[in-house]
């Protein structure tokens, strides 16, 4: 009796298997109630993996671990603060939403509010959202408008459609996005028991840092064992509007996740970055795609966005202290970008062999 009570106290909170979505995990954080409609795909509670490779390269006794939101139903961290605005919405009366997406929040927007029977429409960039991203939102039913510009142009029209008319816009903007995706703070602390020292985390619209700050800071106050960590966020330097401080009208990235000009939470990821003593840098893309690889070598395939966490923190392997803990996000599954993939590795791909076991046992040096 005395083991068996002991071993109920050891155990996580939830099993994996028995996960019940992110709102219900950690409602007493979140602006739900009784009457709330929770429309869920049970996202949330993703890995945080140690990463051996990571650590060794950085050195001084580092251990790093990567958030893999990858993992999350329909691939991105977007589903965390889709719960909440798919079911605030529901429970509002609204009847469809809308989005302006480089092609996550597109997938994610589609996927909740067919869940939760609501329309969706989604303004995309012509020619930049990749095609895994883009074939999701078709399959789940969204109404897609491909425009003429670029991903800020979308968004731009999108904010005023939702201001004029009944449909709910449902971009970081909106403030319940931001209420779901803090959720991925809690988890690093649960896993961890402790803070990370620095957080690295890609930036586009900047909802995410905003939020991750916002989770820290919440758990911190209930528990003063946390600790604050440094909020470190890494965009392309072809589409670098936060590390520049600037607008940038014609963004240029391989990371479309991030290829963002105008972010929409300019100011509230000014404010993490002063008060978590942070700082925002660029990355190439070059720098990117090598990350990638890295994270590939390990059996992480994320998307090229995500991996602009890694290549920050790669850069800056010099100023890391000893005995740090650091996490880097990796925001989305690799299975988003397949061309990328197929574009920008090491492996080797042989094609138009004659099928006989004495030519493919010679090609394989046996």
């Amino acid at each position: 009796m005395i083991l068996n009570s002991i071993k109920q106290k050891l155990l996580p909170k939830y099993k994996k298997r028995n996960w019940p979505g992110l709102i219900n995990a950690y409602k007493s954080y979140l602006p739900v109630s009784n009457k709330t409609p929770i429309i869920t795909l049970k996202e949330g509670n993703t890995p945080l993996i140690f990463s051996e490779n990571l650590s060794n390269l950085i050195g001084n006794n580092t251990k790093v671990y990567l958030k893999y939101d990858g993992l999350n139903p329909t691939g991105s961290f977007k589903d965390r603060g889709m719960t909440m605005a798919i079911s605030k919405a529901k429970e509002e009366g609204c009847e469809a939403v809308i989005c302006a997406s480089t092609g996550n929040t597109s997938a994610s927007a589609a996927a909740y509010a067919s869940r939760g029977g609501l329309k969706s429409f989604v303004l995309i960039p012509d020619g930049y959202v990749a095609q895994g991203k883009l074939a999701q939102a078709l399959m789940y039913g969204a109404e897609v408008l491909s425009i003429k510009g670029n991903f800020d142009d979308a968004l731009e029209i999108v904010q005023k459609l939702s201001k004029e008319y009944p449909i709910t816009l449902v971009n970081s903007v909106n403030p319940y996005r931001i209420e779901g995706q803090k959720t991925a703070a809690f988890e690093i602390m649960d896993d961890l028991k402790t803070s990370p020292d620095w957080l690295c985390i890609p930036m586009g619209n900047a909802g995410n840092i905003t939020a991750y700050w916002k989770g820290f800071n919440e758990y911190y106050k209930k528990n003063k064992k946390y600790k604050l960590p440094k909020m470190m966020g890494f965009q392309s330097s072809g589409s670098a509007p936060l590390v520049d401080n600037i607008i940038v009208k014609n963004p240029e990235t391989i990371a479309t996740a991030i290829r963002i000009g105008n972010p929409v939470n300019r100011e509230k990821a000014k404010i993490v970055k002063k008060e978590s003593k942070g700082d925002f840098q660029s990355v190439t893309d070059n720098e990117i795609i090598d990350a990638y690889k890295i994270l590939a070598k390990e059996g992480i395939f994320c998307e090229p966005a995500s991996a602009a966490s890694v290549a920050g923190l790669i850069k800056n392997k010099n100023r890391i202290k000893k005995d740090s803990l650091i996490v880097c996000v990796l925001t989305g599954n690799g299975l988003k970008d397949p061309e990328c993939a197929i574009k920008n590795n090491d492996a080797i791909f042989q094609k138009n062999i004659e099928p006989s076991l004495k030519n493919i046992s010679k090609i394989l040096g046996y």
